[in-house]
């Protein structure tokens, strides 16, 4: 029971992520229906779930030479992932990729900080 309300929250938490980053930030857009948000929210939860850890698998090196700042390449990644599987969700160019990618992280640190406690 503690996994489905994990995976609920992150899907939350990537819905409301993904919804203020398409507010804010210019060349980010998404869809306005509400069932095509959570469709699009899954689907980036599912990929955080599965393609996440195998990208920082294969780039650990980069992460560990980073001092961490290769998971913003991992996660801009997967977002452009998002971008290119998704009809909902269009990314216009490089900036508004990384600035999304920054307030996605940021949000989602949050949330998994609150979920902890």
């Amino acid at each position: 029971m503690k996994l489905i309300a994990r995976i609920l929250v992150a899907i939350a938490a990537n819905a409301i992520a993904l919804w203020v980053a398409a507010a804010y930030i210019p060349g980010f857009s998404l869809t306005n229906d509400p069932k095509q948000l959570v469709k699009i929210a899954l689907i980036f939860t599912l990929l955080n779930f599965i393609l996440k850890p195998i990208l920082k698998l294969v780039l650990g090196p980069m992460i560990v030479l980073t001092l961490g700042l290769g998971l913003v390449l991992v996660n801009a990644g997967i977002l452009y992932v998002l971008d290119k599987i998704s009809a909902g969700l269009t990314i216009q160019n490089v900036p508004a990729l990384i600035y999304a990618t920054l307030l996605i992280g940021a949000i989602n640190f949050v949330f998994h900080l609150v979920e902890k406690k």
